[in-house]
């Protein structure tokens, strides 16, 4: 068994059974499934999001074993990514609780708690309105730079996302958003990997996601050309002669996203 806990959780569990206590959380739910709990809560008056791991069963493994998808099998992953991503200076989310216990996988319960960030907005719902409403140049330019460092930062931590998506990186807006002052957190790890080093398949992967979740944002080749030199860190010129194959990978990669996501959303289940 593993248990952290941090205040205020700290202090009103002392003497309790966390994983009883953690059941018995009341507040808006984000997502509910038989084997997993999403949930926004408030205690001692700040913002926290809950994630409850219930174990998924020897079928669900096994199904996601003969199609090539690691499991995702308590909420252990995401607090090691978060770990990571922290010692490596990629903004994150803030853990103050996580519990894991049981040996079984199919079986094991698991909790992850972190401080609700905000005010933010997600750069999916910020990004919206672009291809009517332009923004200034240099706050995209800024934005593209910033997502260039954070998903670098985050590769070179040895973590890869597997849901890379722009929904995924939260803007901070306590304070005018402007070039010059902008900050980013990226959040919803709770599928990632995180390894010694990133294979190039699994960066290759996140890149895709990354490139299809902001196709209809209105981005001109310039600013993909940007967000590649913010990313490799190198001449673009060496960039487009060394990731030539990446390159191609990502715009048939990003196709097949969205013919799955088209196939989704017409079954009535989007990603």
């Amino acid at each position: 068994m593993q248990l952290i806990l941090s205040e205020p959780f700290k202090s009103l569990w002392a003497g309790r059974d966390a994983f009883a206590e953690v059941e018995r959380l009341q507040g808006q739910v984000y997502r509910e499934l038989e084997a997993r709990r999403t949930l926004r809560v408030e205690v001692a008056g700040r913002g926290y999001f809950v994630k409850i791991h219930r174990g998924i069963g020897w079928g669900e493994i096994l199904k996601n074993l003969l199609t090539a998808r690691a499991p995702v099998l308590g909420a252990a992953q995401e607090w090691r990514a978060l770990r990571r991503l922290t010692e490596a200076g990629v903004p994150t989310m803030t853990p103050v609780a996580f519990g894991e216990r049981g040996g079984n996988p199919a079986r094991q319960h698991s909790f992850l708690i972190t401080e609700e960030l905000a005010p933010t907005v997600s750069l999916e719902d910020f990004c919206l309105d672009w291809p009517n409403r332009p923004p200034a140049p240099r706050l995209k330019r800024a934005l593209i730079a910033e997502v260039a460092r954070l998903t670098a930062g985050m590769h070179r931590a040895g973590v890869n996302h597997r849901d890379c998506y722009i929904c995924h990186f939260l803007l901070h807006t306590d304070r005018p958003v402007e070039a010059d002052s902008l900050r980013l957190s990226l959040i919803d790890l709770h599928r990632a990997q995180t390894r010694a080093r990133t294979p190039r398949r699994w960066r290759d992967k996140d890149l895709a996601a990354l490139y299809f979740s902001a196709l209809d944002i209105g981005l001109t080749r310039r600013d993909k050309l940007r967000f590649l030199r913010g990313y490799f860190r190198q001449p673009l010129r060496q960039i487009l002669r060394e990731e030539a194959r990446l390159l191609a990978r990502l715009e048939a990669q990003a196709g097949r996203l969205l013919a799955r996501f088209q196939r989704k959303a017409a079954e009535g289940n989007p990603l």
